[in-house]
C-alpha cells in the first residue's frame, strides 16, 4: 500500500504549529506498513545542508496559472532516522522567498495562489516519479485542493482512478476563502466544482469545503472535536456541510513522538529526569526562574503557557484575570507570538508585575525547557481540536489546567479522579479558569496528591502506537 501524505509543514524541517509534529511524525509508525511519500513546500526556512537535501536530476517542471509559466524543481532527503522519502516542492516565486511557514501580512489571493500551485505541483511530481497513492492524505485548507483536482482535472486520469483521499482538519477555523475567480487561476472547470455540492460556499470558494465534499474520509484529530465540529457553535458555518458528510467523518486523537518528547534524553533542559528521579526537574524549575528573572522559590507554584496569541488560545480569559492572577502566591511565564495585541498584554504584564514574565517569538529549545521546569501548564482554550502542548506537559510532569473542549477534554483526566493528570474547567470565563488555578495552587501544597498526579501524566500513553494502527486500518480499508 502507498500512501502520499501532503503538508504546508513537516518537522523538523519546517513548523509553525502541531500540524508540523503530525505530519513528522506519524508516517514513521506506518512505515512499516506502507510505502509512505511525503510532499511539503521548500520554504526559504528550510536548512537543506543541515538535512541533505538534495535536488533531484531532470526535475525542472513548467506549469501554468492564470496565464503565467511557473518553473518548479524536486528535491528530496530522508525524514531523519527512517527510509521516508520526503519530496520539498522548490518554487522562488510562492516558497523559496520566504524565511517563514505563513509570512505574515501576505495578500490573500497570493496566499490562495502558493498552495495552489504546491497541490497541483504535487500531483504532478507523484506521476513523474511514478509514486502511484493507494490513498492521498491532505491536511487542511493548504492541500484541500487535491482533492477538488482529482475530482474535476483528474477525474479521467488512468494514472489516479483508484485512488482513495483522505482529509484530515487540524483547524477548522482556517478554510481556505476566497472569490471564484481563483478557480481560473487554477484551471478548474467552475461547472464541475462551483456549486454547493462542491467549492462554493455563501457566494465564495472554500477550498476546505471541496475537501470534505470531495474526499472519502475526512478525519478531525480528536473524538470529541469530530463530535463537536458538527454542531453550530463550533462548526465555522460548515456544519451543515459536515453534518451532509457525517458518514465519513471519523475523530483519531492525536500523538507526540516520545522519542523527541522525552524528559529522560531531551540535550534541552538542564537535567533529566523521569519518574524515579522526579527530584532532578526542580533544577529545570530553578534554571527557568533564572532565565525568567523570577526568584526560585520551591513553595510557589510555576505555570507556563506556550502559545500562539491567537483568540482560540483563551489570552482573552488572561487578560480578565490579570489583577488575580498578579496577586495569587505563584509565578506564570508565557512563549509565544501572534496578534500585535495579545503581544502587547503579555509584554505589560511582565513589565508590571513581580511574578509573570514573558517571552513574545518562539524558541523551541525554550519552550522544551518551560515544558521541564514549570509545575503546571495552562491552556484556557476557546477550542482546541486536539491540543499537542498538554500532552508534551504531560510527558514532562508539568499538570495541565485546561478548558473541557475537543482534545483537551480527550486527553486530561480532570482532579479529583483517582487517576488525574490535570485540572479542568468548563466555562469559557475569567472566574472559571482562576477556580481551576486556585484549585491546582491548593493541590500544591498537598506534595502527596501533587507527585501522585505528576506520575499518572507521565505515564500517561499517547505516543502514535494507537492512533497509527487506527490510521492504517482506515487507509486499508479505503484502499481495499
Amino acid at each position: 500500500m502507498k500512501v502520499l501524505f501532503a503538508s504546508a509543514e513537516v518537522a523538523p524541517f519546517s513548523k509553525a504549529g502541531g500540524l508540523a509534529d503530525v505530519a513528522g511524525s506519524l508516517p514513521k509508525y506506518i512505515e512499516k506498513d506502507a510505502e509512505v511519500a511525503i510532499f511539503t513546500p521548500f520554504h526559504g526556512l528550510i536548512d537543506a545542508n543541515k538535512y541533505g537535501i538534495k535536488e533531484l536530476e531532470n526535475s525542472e517542471m513548467w506549469l501554468t496559472f492564470g496565464g503565467v509559466g511557473h518553473k518548479f524543481r524536486l528535491f528530496m532527503c530522508k525524514l531523519p532516522d527512517t527510509n521516508i522519502n520526503v519530496f520539498f516542492v522548490h518554487n522562488d516565486w510562492y516558497f523559496t522567498c520566504f524565511k517563514e511557514v505563513y509570512p505574515k501580512w501576505l495578500d490573500t489571493r497570493y496566499e490562495h495562489e502558493r498552495y495552489i500551485a504546491f497541490s497541483l505541483a504535487t500531483l504532478e511530481y507523484a506521476k513523474l516519479l511514478n509514486f502511484r497513492a493507494d490513498v492521498i492524505h491532505s491536511n487542511d485548507w493548504h492541500t484541500a485542493m487535491i482533492p477538488v483536482y482529482l475530482h474535476s482535472n483528474y477525474r479521467y486520469d488512468e494514472f489516479w482512478k483508484n485512488t482513495k483521499n483522505v482529509f484530515e482538519i487540524h483547524n477548522l477555523a482556517y478554510q481556505g476563502v476566497w472569490f471564484e475567480d481563483v478557480l481560473d487561476f487554477a484551471n478548474m472547470r467552475k461547472d464541475i466544482v462551483y456549486n454547493e455540492w462542491g467549492v462554493e460556499h455563501y457566494g465564495k470558494v472554500n477550498w476546505m469545503k471541496g475537501a470534505i465534499n470531495y474526499s472519502d474520509k475526512v478525519i478531525a484529530v480528536s473524538p470529541k472535536y469530530s463530535q463537536e465540529i458538527l454542531t453550530g457553535e463550533y462548526g465555522e458555518g460548515m456544519d451543515y456541510t459536515l453534518r451532509m458528510n457525517q458518514h465519513k467523518v471519523i475523530g483519531i486523537l492525536n500523538g507526540i513522538d516520545y522519542d523527541v518528547f522525552n524528559p529522560k534524553t531531551d540535550k534541552n533542559i538542564v537535567k533529566n529526569y523521569d519518574i524515579k528521579t522526579l527530584k532532578n526537574k526542580e533544577e529545570n524549575k530553578k534554571k527557568l526562574c533564572e532565565k525568567f528573572s523570577l526568584e526560585y522559590n520551591p513553595e510557589r507554584p510555576l505555570y507556563a503557557m506556550v502559545s500562539r496569541l491567537v483568540p482560540q488560545k483563551g489570552i482573552d480569559l488572561i487578560r480578565g484575570a490579570e489583577n488575580e492572577l498578579k496577586g495569587l502566591n505563584a509565578d506564570f511565564v508565557f512563549l509565544g507570538s501572534g496578534d500585535k495585541d495579545y503581544e502587547n498584554l503579555l509584554i505589560w504584564l511582565s513589565n508590571n508585575s513581580s511574578n509573570i514574565r514573558a517571552f513574545v517569538g518562539y524558541d523551541a529549545k525554550l519552550a522544551n525547557l518551560i515544558y521541564a521546569g514549570s509545575d503546571f501548564y495552562l491552556m484556557p482554550s476557546a477550542f482546541e481540536p486536539c491540543g499537542l502542548s498538554q500532552l508534551i506537559a504531560m510527558r514532562y510532569g508539568s499538570l495541565p489546567v485546561v478548558r473541557a473542549t475537543g482534545g483537551l477534554e480527550d486527553t486530561v483526566v480532570g482532579y479529583p479522579l483517582s487517576d488525574s493528570t490535570g485540572f479542568k474547567f468548563w466555562g469559557y470565563d475569567s472566574w472559571s479558569m482562576m477556580q481551576a488555578v486556585k484549585c491546582s495552587t491548593d493541590v500544591y501544597k498537598d506534595k502527596y496528591t501533587f507527585n501522585a498526579m505528576r506520575k499518572s501524566a507521565m505515564e500517561a500513553d499517547f505516543s502514535w502506537e494507537k492512533s497509527s494502527k487506527v490510521y492504517l486500518d482506515l487507509y486499508t480499508s479505503l484502499s481495499k
